[in-house]
């Protein structure tokens, strides 16, 4: 295949394409993407994060090949398999076909993972007969276990990892688009450090040289600081929690089916939950009347292991934030309970080829005099979380009760609700 075109992007300026993926970008699933906005509901705290998943697929694909372009020069990709080659630039490109509508809300809420939805769709359709015409099964199965992080070749860490190139597009385009400075990056400096390295097993694989140490840890303190900021922002959580409620009400009620989420588009759903949604919630939120704040704790405050199931247990969640309702005498969905979860926020696992010509791996405990964020990591995770409680309404001497909720463990919660003790 040959010819290429050109895309204006706001971010990386022109994005070129080639044939191969062009005949990806034009397919149903690559074109949904558009119409899913990469922050979910970030916009009704940050009005310019309506960008999309479409944009982010572009940006990740276009590093994808700068950071190719970077090891070919260095002569690293002479090994690399032509074929691992041009997975590793596709699976930039289709990583994201699974997504749901509002980013990852509906994974929180019980729902499969989109990654696993996304490779499922590899095969299908007319992106199924694009990926079939550029290799066949053996591409198809090369690009699914890019995107599901299984993958035994060298460049598995282009598509995830430490320095994966869909975080570096991320923060940078999520940033700008909400008007913060927290996602500033020095990309260039990140890409030109990026090697391939021998590790200790002789397998190769994505790594970084030492000058581009300080660059890494700027990639690193920049996720917090989204997190921190924007991602974990309450007013974007109290939305998310809603939105949450609502779409597992009307999937329960079988006005939305399960299977059919995944294929939908941010504003598809919502039409679909304006008329299924027995909460009220989805209007609320298309409205802007978000649920407020009634406890907010600082997860310093929270003791390990408390809380926990909140994110893993959507089940257990809604009794829970039902049961508590009625202690307070209100209606069910009028109080939600939220607690993000990302152990993994700054966890590095990446290897350094060192000025010597060692190879090193940096982890959670970082190298000495080198790479100090990850040392600190659990301080700055927990200082990014929360432990909140949203309600419909202003409620008055109830913070004490409610924080002794949050210090409830998973078997005592169950226990309670199994008896029918009170839970604060």
């Amino acid at each position: 295949m040959s010819g290429f075109e050109i895309i204006r992007d706001p971010l990386w300026d022109n994005i070129q394409l080639d044939a191969a993926a062009l005949s990806v970008l034009d397919t149903p699933p690559l074109q949904r993407l558009r119409y899913v906005r990469q922050l979910g509901h970030a916009f009704l705290v940050y009005p310019g994060a309506t960008h999309s998943r479409f944009e982010h697929a572009l940006g990740a694909y276009h590093l994808t090949g700068r950071a190719l372009t970077v090891l070919q020069q260095r002569g690293e990709l002479e090994q690399v398999p032509v074929l691992h080659q041009r997975a590793v630039r596709l699976a930039a490109l289709v990583h994201d076909i699974g997504h749901y509508p509002f980013s990852h809300g509906l994974e929180e809420a019980g729902f499969p993972h989109h990654e696993s939805l996304g490779v499922a769709k590899l095969a299908r359709g007319q992106l199924g007969q694009a990926l079939g015409a550029l290799g066949g099964p053996e591409l198809i199965g090369e690009i699914g276990s890019l995107v599901q992080g299984t993958n035994p070749g060298p460049l598995q860490g282009l598509v995830s990892g430490t320095l994966d190139l869909d975080k570096i597009d991320y923060l940078s385009r999520d940033a700008r688009a909400c008007g913060v400075p927290y996602g500033t990056l020095d990309v260039d400096r990140l890409l030109s450090g990026l090697t391939i390295i021998a590790a200790p097993n002789g397998r190769p694989e994505v790594g970084i040289l030492e000058k581009g140490m300080s660059a890494l840890e700027t990639l690193l303190f920049a996720k917090y600081q989204m997190y921190r900021n924007v991602y974990w922002h309450h007013a974007v959580r109290s939305a998310t929690c809603m939105f949450k409620r609502a779409v597992r009400a009307a999937v329960a009620g079988g006005g939305l089916s399960r299977d059919a989420l995944a294929e939908e588009t941010d504003g598809a759903l919502m039409e679909r939950l304006f008329l299924n949604d027995p909460t009220g919630l989805a209007r609320a939120v298309h409205e802007r009347r978000l649920y407020k704040r009634v406890l907010d704790l600082p997860a310093s405050e929270v003791p390990d292991g408390a809380g926990a199931w909140i994110g893993d247990d959507p089940d257990l969640l809604e009794r829970v934030e039902d049961a508590v309702a009625r202690e307070l005498g209100l209606q069910p969905a009028s109080l939600l309970l939220d607690y993000p979860a990302r152990p993994n926020m700054l966890g590095v696992d990446l290897l350094l080829a060192t000025r010597e010509g060692r190879a090193e791996r940096l982890t959670g405990e970082g190298r000495a005099g080198q790479l100090g964020l990850p040392r600190i990591a659990d301080e700055l995770y927990r200082s990014a979380r929360h432990f909140r409680v949203f309600a419909a309404e202003p409620l008055l001497g109830v913070t004490d009760r409610l924080r002794r909720l949050a210090l409830l463990p998973a078997d005592e919660v169950g226990e309670r609700l199994m008896n029918g003790r009170a839970l604060m």
